[in-house]
């Protein structure tokens, strides 16, 4: 049977499952979008690439199946850059495909020409670039392959004009099969039995978990983990979720915007059990006094993290869910003693809290979002000030209903985030919590909201300011603000000009009523909150000092 290159990337991608593809059209890749035409993969038409990229991102957290991005060669490509590093960050199974021009057009600085292999090399799993129609199934499929086994990550796969545009008689290229692509599932027994030897011998164990705990599908087996040692649950940022924010164990997020009992807790612990975390420095503070009275176990799916950032006395090589089903088999539950009430005592002497004093504050803000969606809704968020405050005052009950940029900290996520996951999740209630600085990174893409009629909830914390940046020019350069205040656009008439709803809210009294409008609303909503200017998100850890060293 005779298919085009174009033909060819379209059976492949239904053959993967992919019901959704986020692109932008352009000369290199008008083949295969005359392909997609004809089939019945949606196409979701963003209005930048980069947002293409980060809603591919958004549905594959909200879902974890692979996202899918589309986008042509030279700048189009390049446009996918930032997404394509975030969803390596983070370890989102991503596949990115970018045109190229025609092979003999190669290395010759022609139109729309960019190394887009070259470029991502340092931000990918994998990345290929395909030069004969005949090897383009196995690619595509080795593509996948890699993106979503082991430890997720993205692969792009770039596609010359003439590749996709070309015809063969079609030849299935057999099932994946790379001999140098090893992933370990389960840990050596040695290293098991001496894990559980120490997990026997501890008196104040905490669990440390993060994102390979949700990439693993292992909440259920953390639960039960935690319940059986009794041993508190600080989570990261990547976190959320993968435990019970409302579970008597959960100690919520330690780190630099930590709470002071999971700090504390870490500080103090005698066994650190960390489940699918890489040590990042917003977590450790000053890597010298990084739970200094604790024995560490690493549990991760990928080798090259153990022992990167944090000496480990026993590294559990494997699937998170898998590792914690060998333990739990192996231990003994127990029961409440001196750690655990020390524990309740932290938690009833330093719980989180903030100021009212009648001015609207962006914790209640988002307190009451929560309470208005019940705690059911999916959230993405942008980075700075208003990620912490929601990581503090959101409690995120279930996995996947936190869907943030961590690791590279992307301002401009948040909105083509939440589009990814609506389209992903499509009678589920998704909210956006942004910056006003964040939310206009990327703001084109409520026209797509609005195109694809996704009604997807924006919360502005509007503070006239880049507010994280603000912060740190507080504490650490004697309020020298420089060139961090915002001269911001009206949100409401921009969203209204999008063919959004737009709203605004200045007073406490007025949240509840805003949001219930908004829930209410089958549509785009964008609630502009004029929050307090010089609200600090706290506690905050300073750079370069220990956990325990917190201000606020």
């Amino acid at each position: 049977m005779k298919k085009s290159g174009a033909q060819i990337f379209v059976d492949c991608l239904k053959e993967q499952g992919v019901d959704t593809i986020f692109g932008y059209p352009g000369g290199a890749v008008l083949p295969i979008y005359d392909a997609l035409y004809e089939s019945d993969i949606r196409h979701i038409l963003t209005r930048h690439e980069q947002g293409a990229a980060h809603a591919a991102d958004g549905y594959a957290r909200a879902t974890g199946r692979p996202g899918v991005c589309l986008a042509t060669s030279g700048p189009g490509a390049t446009n996918l850059v930032t997404g394509i590093a975030n969803a390596y960050m983070d370890s989102v199974p991503l596949v990115a495909f970018t045109g190229q021009v025609v092979t003999s057009q190669l290395g010759r600085d022609s139109f729309q020409e960019a190394d887009i292999t070259g470029i991502t090399m340092p931000i990918t799993k994998h990345n290929y670039i395909v030069k004969d129609v005949r090897d383009l199934a196995r690619v595509i499929r080795e593509a996948f392959y890699i993106a979503t086994t082991g430890r997720p990550g993205p692969v792009l796969v770039d596609i010359p004009r003439d590749v996709s545009g070309a015809q063969i008689e079609y030849q299935d290229p057999g099932p994946v099969n790379l001999p140098g692509y090893r992933v370990a599932t389960e840990p050596r027994p040695e290293d098991l039995a001496r894990a559980v030897e120490l997990i026997a011998r501890a008196e104040r164990p905490v669990i440390y978990a993060g994102g390979g705990v949700v990439n693993s599908g292992a909440h259920l087996e953390l639960r039960r983990f935690a319940e059986m040692l009794l041993a508190p649950v600080a989570t990261t940022l990547m976190g959320l979720g993968a435990f019970p924010g409302d579970h008597p164990l959960s100690l919520g997020m330690l780190g630099m915007h930590g709470s002071k009992y999971a700090n504390y807790a870490v500080c103090e612990c005698d066994l650190l059990i960390a489940v699918g975390v890489r040590f990042d420095d917003r977590v450790t503070g000053k890597l010298e006094s990084f739970a200094r009275q604790a024995r560490i176990i690493h549990i991760d799916i990928d080798p090259a993290e153990i022992g990167k950032n944090v000496r480990v006395d026993v590294a559990l090589v494997g699937d998170a869910r898998r590792v914690l089903s060998l333990l739990i088999e192996r231990l003994e539950a127990r029961l409440p003693g001196a750690w655990q009430e020390k524990i309740a005592t932290w938690k009833k002497e330093y719980p989180l809290t903030y100021e009212e004093n009648g001015r609207l504050k962006p914790q209640k803000v988002i307190r009451e979002i929560y309470y208005a969606t019940q705690g059911q809704a999916r959230i993405t968020t942008d980075v700075g000030q208003h990620q912490m405050w929601t990581a503090h005052y959101y409690t995120f009950t279930r996995p996947r209903t936190f869907i943030s940029s961590g690791g590279l900290g992307t301002m401009g996520f948040g909105l083509p985030a939440a589009i990814g996951v609506q389209v992903a999740c499509p009678d589920e209630t998704v909210f956006d919590i942004a910056g006003d600085g964040s939310i206009q990174m990327n703001i084109q893409e409520l026209a797509t909201a609005v195109h694809y009629n996704l009604p997807i909830k924006v919360a502005i914390m509007n503070n006239g300011y880049l507010g994280m940046v603000r912060q740190w020019q507080e504490f650490f350069y004697n309020r020298r603000y420089a060139y961090s205040e915002l001269v911001n656009p009206d949100f409401v008439k921009l969203a209204e000009a999008y063919g959004a709803v737009g709203m605004r809210v200045e007073k406490p009294a007025e949240i509840a009523p805003a949001l219930q409008e908004a829930l209410a609303t089958p549509k785009p909503v964008v609630i502009d909150f004029i929050i307090e200017r010089e609200e600090n998100v706290m506690p905050f850890v300073p750079p370069g000092q220990p956990l325990n060293c917190m201000l606020g």
